[in-house]
């Protein structure tokens, strides 16, 4: 009697956990659309690399997801290498960004990639050296792992995405849990309910970044800041808080050399001194549209408030 309550209770717990793969797989689906959503948002800028590469990661993880739900990730070994090798393309959005200025966003393109291979490679030699045997993965790659969803989420945890970024980045860790520092992967696969939970996450925080992408942009300040701010604003919500500030330090460098009343702030223009003196604004103008054409293109500039040219 008491095997047979045993063998009822593993019947019900594999009965419900067989729907949570296909959950999963919807999951990713829905990731994979919102990050297709958010490349269409971003279009003329050099961060639709990066949603590209998100696309890509969220199909594997569909795709890894449909094959355990198919049973065909029965084997430890095999389901282990799969993970990693979504892990691994799951890094590669935050990487795509470090990266994405111009001219050389496209080269770091290959970077990414080759990021990827290197992450990747203890599955294959795994596969193809040691059939059978479990991903032997050094401590300095799981540290990296966990690095590097953390880089993500900290450039753009200080901008209006905060909360779709605090969403991913949980998803993010909990899908690639079994590769990070002091997890045995041995122990940590399968996870059927922390893969549904954390695919949940990443979806509900790629939906909410695509719904802020096509949402209407606030009204602009009066003067040039309305040339400037939404654009920055703009640019620091697609490519995070790196690139502004590093946008912003180099105007104010500008403006400092040449006397401009003005300066670049994480929130947009601040602009001083007497508000008729139009002199320096299109010089000002000018410099900043310079600086942005490192990251997106004049029509880009043209559909957030900068047409290039400033008549006061």
């Amino acid at each position: 009697m008491d095997g047979l309550f045993h063998s009822q209770r593993g019947y019900a717990v594999d009965m419900f956990a067989l729907p949570l793969p296909v959950a999963t797989c919807v999951a990713a689906l829905v990731s994979a659309i919102a990050a297709t959503l958010g490349g269409v948002a971003a279009r003329g800028s050099t961060a639709v690399p990066a949603a590209a590469w998100a696309t890509a990661a969220c199909l594997a993880f569909a795709l890894e997801s449909a094959a355990r739900a198919a049973g065909a990730l029965a084997d430890p070994a095999t389901a282990a290498s799969a993970r990693l090798g979504v892990s691994a393309l799951a890094m590669a959005p935050a990487m795509s960004l470090l990266g994405a200025k111009r001219p050389q966003h496209g080269v770091w393109q290959l970077i990414v990639a080759s990021l990827a291979v290197v992450l990747v490679m203890p599955a294959a030699s795994a596969l193809l050296v040691r059939p059978g045997s479990l991903p032997d993965i050094h401590l300095l790659e799981r540290g990296f792992l966990l690095v590097l969803s953390l880089v993500g989420w900290m450039n753009f945890v200080g901008t209006r995405r905060w909360a779709a970024a605090t969403l991913v980045a949980a998803g993010q860790l909990a899908i690639i849990r079994p590769f990070l520092p002091l997890v045995a992967t041995a122990d940590a696969l399968p996870q059927p309910l922390v893969d549904c939970v954390g695919g949940w996450l990443v979806a509900a925080g790629a939906a909410l970044a695509a719904v802020q992408a096509f949402r209407p942009k606030p009204a602009a300040p009066p003067g040039p800041a309305a040339l400037v701010t939404p654009p920055f604003l703009a640019l620091r919500e697609t490519l995070g808080a790196a690139w502004a500030l590093r946008i912003a330090e180099r105007f104010d460098t500008v403006a400092a050399s040449r006397g401009w009343p003005c300066r670049l702030r994480f929130d947009g223009l601040d602009v001083g001194g007497d508000p008729a003196d139009g002199s320096w604004h299109r010089d000002a103008l000018r410099a900043f549209a310079a600086l942005m054409h490192r990251f997106v293109t004049d029509d880009w500039l043209a559909r957030h408030g900068h047409p290039g040219r400033y008549d006061p």
